[in-house]
């Protein structure tokens, strides 16, 4: 996924009315949040001067995402999402509401600004991915990377206002009108929820309930090593380079000698280096590939924070925070960009909440440890300690190649649909489907090996269970096995095979032998009748 429109045609998704009036109320709640989140991250650092509580509101921030990610990716495909948004602005509101009150009272403490940081966090784990769920319905499909890419600008444009805004009107008006501009950014984006008219879900009879869609995303992200390819990546980043972010506001102060303005300048600097580097972004990947972007975003990174821990003077910092903002970009960009390309749509949602859960645990763990070792080396050494490690885990993983994405994840649809003698309840199940086929002696190595790849596939989409056996008195008779956990699972499962995985299918059939096609059984577990001890 690039990071910035595409030319010629980037910003067609702005003449759908409904996409532009919702893009502009995102930007609009960002802005609102960014500068929401400045006022809080320098509040703390008035109540009190140690870098574990600094952290500890950073961590707040982050950690409801890594543990609600999941839950929210799942709630974003069975609820209206129209809905679902609304409330979550209601939420987010009414704790921008509570700490302006606290604010202005004068009664705002360490213990209330960590706990209304993390109903923030909240909101922000139930909120992201239905945003990004949303986007298919508001633009025709020739837009959806245009619009996919205005979402990632919109995001930057608030990056790059809101801190900066924040910063000075915590400077000169103080915490409480802060939060206060941050509650009045929530109502416009629920004035845009309410005016969007969006036609309601049709339930065809295998719309997934929490708990079965809950289980089906966590077997794919078990099953797809490709995903946790990804995964390893974003997580060895982002460990590292969370120092930096969890430091910042005491870089700001003690190393640098700011006050909350210059900290929203800072913070601003590095949204207007993420817009920077996503307009480069075209360019810098005609010539890299997704694990040199990587690596260099890694090592821009390790010299900014080396660079930081000097105490330089504020002109450079601000200098070296735009090269931070396009470093940071990149290196979001080329994973959740990894990530998109190896997602099929049915459960795209659901494993980029995966995504998000180990983004934001590596941000939250990272966060919490490294508040911890600046309270014993002190801010400097930790951020030299910290750009090692983002140098040193950026060359070790770059070892570790990202998936290229190139596959055909489009569903095939190529399945039949399964023959029964009578209609079967939906939730009957488990069931355990079979395969036999007729393999000769000279190719059965062949087929083995085509057929452990296969395996992944039934387990991405939907079998718990999987196995291969082959007859005692027939060798030649080899039977696969799995195991799904009802029949309308079974029959989701149909439906999500892909294009790139029925060509699997295809090359398994093709070692079979004989005048007919593999038989498939569909067998239902029979509840036996409780006889009793005799």
């Amino acid at each position: 996924m690039s990071a910035t429109p595409a030319a010629g045609g980037g910003f067609a998704p702005l003449r759908q009315k409904t996409f532009a009036i919702l893009w502009v109320a995102t930007i609009v709640g960002n802005t609102g949040s960014f500068i929401r989140d400045v006022a809080s991250s320098w509040l703390v650092t008035d109540l009190s001067n140690a870098p574990a509580a600094v952290a500890a509101v950073q961590a707040a921030g982050t950690l409801p995402i890594f543990l609600l990610a999941i839950p929210a990716g799942v709630l974003s495909d069975i609820l209206d999402r129209r809905k679902f948004l609304i409330i979550i602005q209601l939420l987010l509101a009414g704790a921008s509401i509570c700490l302006m009150l606290l604010s202005a009272t004068g009664l705002q403490t360490i213990t209330s600004l960590i706990a209304f940081t993390f109903v923030g966090g909240i909101g922000a784990a139930l909120m992201a991915p239905t945003w990004q769920a949303i986007v298919p319905e508001l633009v025709p499909k020739q837009d959806l990377k245009g619009a996919v890419a205005l979402n990632s600008l919109g995001i930057n444009i608030s990056r790059a206002i809101g801190p900066a805004v924040g910063g000075l009107l915590l400077a000169w008006l103080g915490a409480a009108f802060t939060y206060g501009v941050d509650v009045i950014s929530y109502v416009f984006v629920i004035a845009a929820l309410i005016w969007w008219r969006r036609a309601p879900d049709v339930d065809d009879g295998l719309s997934e309930r929490f708990f079965g869609a809950f289980r089906a995303g966590l077997r794919y992200a078990r099953a797809s090593r490709e995903l946790h390819v990804v995964l390893l990546r974003a997580a060895a980043f982002f460990a590292f380079s969370s120092s930096v972010w969890a430091l910042l506001p005491l870089v700001a102060r003690n190393l640098l000698g700011g006050d909350a303005g210059f900290y929203g300048i800072l913070l601003g600097a590095v949204g207007a280096g993420a817009i920077g580097g996503a307009l480069v972004m075209p360019k810098l990947r005609a010539r890299l590939d997704s694990d040199a972007l990587l690596l260099g975003s890694a090592l821009a990174t390790a010299a900014v924070m080396a660079g930081l821990s000097f105490a330089p003077a504020r002109w450079v910092a601000i200098l070296a925070l735009l090269a931070l903002g396009g470093a940071w970009i990149t290196a979001l960009t080329t994973l959740n960009g990894a990530a998109q390309s190896i997602l099929p749509n049915w459960v795209r949602g659901r494993s980029l909440a995966v995504y998000l859960t180990v983004f934001n645990g590596a941000m939250t763990a990272g966060s919490l440890a490294w508040g911890a070792v600046a309270e014993i080396a002190g801010v400097p050494a930790t951020l030299v300690l910290g750009a090692v490690g983002v140098a040193v885990a950026g060359l070790i993983f770059h070892l570790v190649k990202l998936p290229k994405g190139d596959a055909d994840l489009v569903a095939s649809n190529h399945w039949p649909e399964p023959l029964t003698a009578a209609p079967v309840e939906h939730d009957r199940g488990p069931v355990l489907v079979t395969i036999e086929y007729r393999v000769d002696d000279s190719d059965r190595s062949d087929f083995l090996k085509a057929l452990a790849k296969l395996s992944g596939e039934r387990r991405r989409d939907g079998a718990y269970g999987w196995g291969v056996t082959e007859d005692a008195a027939d060798p030649q008779r080899v039977v696969e096995w799995f195991m799904v956990e009802s029949w309308a699972e079974h029959l989701r499962q149909h439906r999500r095979v892909s294009k790139a995985d029925a060509d699997v299918q295809q090359q398994v059939r093709g070692f079979h032998k004989g005048p007919e096609a593999p038989v498939v059984n569909h067998l239902l577990s029979i509840n036996l009748p409780h006889l009793g001890r005799h």
